[in-house]
């Protein structure tokens, strides 16, 4: 049965108003806002049975027409993997030990600890994608409890690229990471979707994050934000349709709730002007998957 979501994911306020409603590819997408903070959640969504069900048959089916990485995916990935190593190079000097959640086909990982010489781990329910990064070389487990049942020690590098806005309690998982599963000076990397760029609305985005939005999630997390960007690599030059976030665990909590307003005019500008540079700039705007 479909979920109603009582409170915030942020902020834990009951109260919300009516965001954004359509259908995608088959699925009615529904949604919210909240009143207290303007983090933007979907509300009803698929219950624990039904999201478990939904990525074990059918999600990638949904997504790419395959169970099974393509062509295209895995270029888009190799450019991905390039582009955000380029932007945690100046902050991150070394890293040891990595760990990539949601690691797909495994080229980030495959980029990443070649450049750092370090040990790589990954995460990827989809079996398809699991079984090509493991055929790569690569020690990718299902999920993290099996990770945690392999006894793994904590790791230097944490990523999630195009992960967090898949999770139901996006706070509550990253704490967790900090606390168990990443060094105390280690980093943690976030790319996601920008609301105010991208389409966002997909029944498998449960919450669409601003670059206030998912800095507040991460601040509250127990993290300290060390770099932020909002780009469109691999897929635009001009367009920010992403954004990336690299992150350390803080002795000091530097969260305090400053909520985003206007959330409903950034997104129409926001769109208003990628309408403008798609006809200005075409060929920036979206570029070929080469």
């Amino acid at each position: 049965m479909p979920e109603i979501v009582q409170h915030c994911p942020l902020c834990g306020s009951a109260t919300h108003s009516p965001f954004d409603e359509r259908h995608f590819r088959g699925y009615r997408v529904i949604n919210v806002i909240c009143q207290s903070c303007g983090l933007v959640y979907q509300s009803p969504r698929m219950d624990e049975a039904e999201s478990q069900a939904f990525y074990q048959a059918e999600y990638r089916l949904l997504y790419q027409g395959q169970e099974g990485p393509n062509t295209k995916d895995l270029k888009v990935q190799s450019q991905r993997a390039e582009v955000t190593l380029e932007f945690i190079q100046p902050h991150i000097k070394s890293a040891s030990r990595l760990l990539d959640i949601g690691c797909s086909s495994g080229l980030l990982l495959q980029k990443f600890s070649a450049y750092f010489h370090a040990s790589a781990w990954g995460i990827e329910p989809g079996d398809m994608y699991r079984q090509y990064a493991q055929l790569a070389g690569l020690e990718v487990f299902t999920s993290l409890d099996e990770l945690k049942q392999a006894g793994s020690p904590p790791f230097s590098l944490v990523s999630m690229m195009h992960v967090l806005e898949h999770l139901p309690d996006p706070v509550g998982y990253l704490a967790d990471l900090r606390l168990h599963r990443l060094e105390q000076d280690g980093w943690l990397l976030l790319e996601v979707p920008n609301l105010y760029a991208h389409d966002s609305f997909e029944v498998a985005h449960l919450v669409s994050y601003s670059p206030h939005t998912l800095k507040q999630v991460v601040e509250k997390a127990g993290y300290r934000v060390a770099a932020l960007r909002k780009h469109g690599q691999p897929r635009s030059k001009q367009l920010p349709l992403y954004i990336t976030l690299l992150a350390i665990p803080s002795p000091v909590s530097t969260y305090k709730l400053k909520p985003e307003h206007y959330v409903h005019l950034r997104r129409q500008w926001g769109f208003f002007r990628r309408r403008l540079v798609q006809r200005i700039f075409p060929y920036q705007a979206w570029l070929p998957v080469e």
